[in-house]
C-alpha cells in the first residue's frame, strides 16, 4: 500500500453529475414489461399519487420532459443519498481490488509484460466484491427513483420485506447485478488496457484516458444492457412485498424467467430498453472515472517520489 493512494476524489462528483440520466434509465426500463402492474396495483399502502398515472416514455428526451413536468426537477435526482452512500464504499473496493489483484498477478507470475487476461481477471473480480457489498443500497436507491416512496414508505417496504423473506433478501437482484457488472468490468478494462497497449501509453494524459474510458464504458454498456434491465426490474419488485407477506408465498423472479417474460412481451428491443440514457450516463462516467483514477495515481506517485527525494 505504500506511495499509494486508492482514494477516488471524483467518485461523487460522477454520481451527482450523471444521477438525472439514471434516474431516467431506471424509468424506461421500469416500463418494458407490463408484467410487474399487476403487483403494484395491488399494494396501494406502498403507493404514492405520483404511481397512480400510467408512465409511458417515447424516448429518453420524452422521459426528461415528463417526468420534470408531472414531479418536478428535482425528481430527477431521486435516489441521490443512497447513491452518494453507496459510491464511496463501492468506488474504494473496486478500485483498491482491482489494482491489488492485478499487481499480485503480475508479481506472482513474474509477468514481463501484462497480458490481457490479468486486467480482465482483476476486473471481474474486484466488480464481484464491491456489487456484493453495496447491493442492499443499489436495490434501495432503484427503488426510489422507480416509484417516489417517501423514506418512512421505503422503511415500511423493507421491514416488510424483512419479516417476509429474511434478511438476505435485501441483496435481491444481486446476481442480475453481477451478470451486467462483472462482463461490463471485464470487457470495460481489457479494452481500456488494449488502447493503452496500441498507444503505448504507460503513463496516459488525462485526455488519453477521458477518451478511451468514454470508449470503453460505451461498448461494454451495450453489450451487458439486458442484464441491466433484468436488475433494475427484479429490484423493483421491493415496492409489491406487501402481497408476499399477505400470502406468505414468495413470487420473488427469477433472472432467466424476467428475461424470457421481457423477450416474449417485447422482443428483442424490451431487452435494450434504455440503451440511450445508459450510454448517455455511463460513457462520461466512466471517462470521469478512469481519467480522474490515472490522474490521482500519476499525481500521487510523484508527491510521494519527490516527499522522498527531501
Amino acid at each position: 500500500m505504500k506511495n499509494k493512494c486508492y482514494l477516488y476524489c471524483n467518485g461523487l462528483m460522477e454520481h451527482l453529475c450523471y444521477c438525472p440520466a439514471n434516474g431516467v434509465n431506471t424509468n424506461i426500463t421500469s416500463n418494458t414489461s407490463n408484467a410487474f402492474s399487476t403487483a403494484s396495483q395491488s399494494a396501494p399502502v406502498f403507493q404514492t399519487q405520483v404511481f397512480e398515472r400510467s408512465r409511458h416514455f417515447n424516448g429518453t428526451v420524452d422521459a426528461f420532459v415528463k417526468i420534470t413536468r408531472n414531479e418536478g426537477l428535482s425528481a430527477l435526482w431521486s435516489g441521490l443519498p443512497p447513491t452518494l452512500v453507496m459510491a464511496i464504499p463501492a468506488t474504494v473496493i473496486y478500485f483498491t481490488v482491482y489494482d491489488q489483484l492485478r499487481e499480485h498477478i503480475n508479481h506472482r507470475l513474474k509477468l514481463v509484460e501484462q497480458p490481457l487476461w490479468v486486467p480482465v481477471v482483476s476486473g471481474g473480480l474486484a466488480r464481484v466484491f464491491a456489487a456484493t457489498t453495496i447491493s442492499p443500497l443499489e436495490m434501495i436507491r432503484t427503488k426510489m427513483q422507480s416509484k417516489r416512496l417517501s423514506y418512512l414508505e421505503l422503511g415500511r417496504a423493507v421491514k416488510s420485506l424483512l419479516e417476509s423473506q429474511g434478511f438476505f433478501s435485501l441483496w435481491r437482484g444481486l446476481s442480475a447485478t453481477i451478470l451486467r457488472d462483472v462482463p461490463f468490468s471485464c470487457i470495460y478494462w481489457a479494452n481500456y488496457e488494449f488502447m493503452k497497449k496500441q498507444f503505448n501509453q504507460k503513463e496516459p494524459s488525462f485526455a488519453f484516458s477521458f477518451v478511451s474510458g468514454a470508449t470503453a464504458g460505451t461498448v461494454a454498456a451495450v453489450l451487458t444492457l439486458p442484464f441491466d434491465v433484468v436488475k433494475t426490474h427484479r429490484q423493483i419488485e421491493l415496492g409489491e412485498m406487501q402481497i408476499i407477506a399477505q400470502n406468505n408465498t414468495s413470487n420473488a423472479s427469477k433472472t432467466r424467467d424476467i428475461l424470457r417474460r421481457i423477450y416474449r412481451q417485447n422482443g428483442f428491443r424490451g431487452l435494450f430498453s434504455g440503451i440511450v440514457p445508459r450510454v448517455i450516463k455511463v460513457a462520461p462516467a466512466c471517462a470521469i472515472m478512469i481519467s480522474s483514477y490515472e490522474f490521482g495515481k500519476s499525481f500521487f506517485k510523484q508527491y510521494n517520489a519527490a516527499k522522498l527525494e527531501k
